[in-house]
């Protein structure tokens, strides 16, 4: 039997791996499934149809899989997805998503959420992300892999934000953030590339010359969106080491439905 504390209230239809900790106070709903090694911490209430991987640790007053705050939503059997080995710290609120988008918010893997972090319907969160205190993701926002989110920031509804990426500090986001930048303020501006997280994920020398040539192909030479699309993709001729981060590239800005951070 799973690791339940008495005061716990775990509806007999949760389905809880027998290696799974549910702390004092905390109340797992009937739809609520959690995979091997998951630890629950004291007074989290867990609802909805929602599915928690393995080894992840939520800690106290977290709200996983409520109702989302979208006014049309009507209690359709809508899903949140969550992976392996996420840290859910204090205060987070993670939501259901909705019938008129995906109908499931997912969280990926390896991911390091901290307190007070809200990530609304919808919503697509990559794997090895950090969210800082307070970040805010509205509804329909995704986040690639490896991105980092600044404490006290606002995400806009559907923005994207490319993998690599890192928003500062007490940021608006409203228009979409391409891979490797580096991005803050109110408004918001790109500042360069995010050069320290590629080194700690050891990109060589070779492809971080290549991701600083985009960041001036798109943002140094005055050209149109579709002139820096095409200069970019020729990159891949020139600079083979990084033909996956230009293939990123030309992929997310060809995606971009919010235009792109300036």
């Amino acid at each position: 039997m799973a690791n339940i504390h008495p005061t716990a209230i775990v509806d007999p239809q949760a389905e809880l791996d027998a290696s799974v900790a549910i702390g004092p106070y905390t109340i797992v709903g009937p739809h609520v499934k959690i995979g091997a090694g998951t630890t629950v911490g004291p007074h989290v209430v867990l609802e909805g149809h929602t599915t928690i991987g393995r080894h992840n640790r939520i800690f106290q007053f977290g709200s996983i899989g409520a109702a989302n705050q979208d006014k049309k939503y009507r209690d359709e059997p809508t899903e949140l997805v969550i992976g392996e080995r996420n840290t859910i710290r204090e205060f987070v609120t993670l939501h259901v998503g909705t019938v008129q988008d995906k109908a499931i918010t997912r969280i990926g893997d390896d991911n390091w959420i901290m307190a007070y972090t809200h990530i609304a319907h919808d919503c697509t969160v990559g794997s090895h992300t950090t969210l800082a205190n307070n970040a805010t993701l509205a509804g329909h926002v995704e986040l690639g892999d490896w991105v980092t989110i600044g404490g006290l920031t606002g995400i806009h509804q559907f923005v994207k934000v490319g993998a690599h990426a890192m928003v500062g500090f007490a940021s608006a986001v409203s228009q979409d953030i391409p891979p490797y930048m580096l991005v803050d303020g109110n408004p918001l501006a790109v500042r360069g590339v995010n050069v320290v997280g590629l080194r700690r994920r050891e990109f060589g020398d070779a492809r971080i010359a290549a991701i600083r040539q985009m960041h001036k192909l798109l943002y140094r030479e005055g050209r149109t969106l579709e002139a820096a699309r095409e200069a970019i993709a020729a990159l891949a001729q020139s600079a083979p080491e990084a033909a996956q981060d230009v293939a990123l590239m030309g992929s997310f800005l060809a995606a971009a439905t919010r235009g792109i951070a300036r």
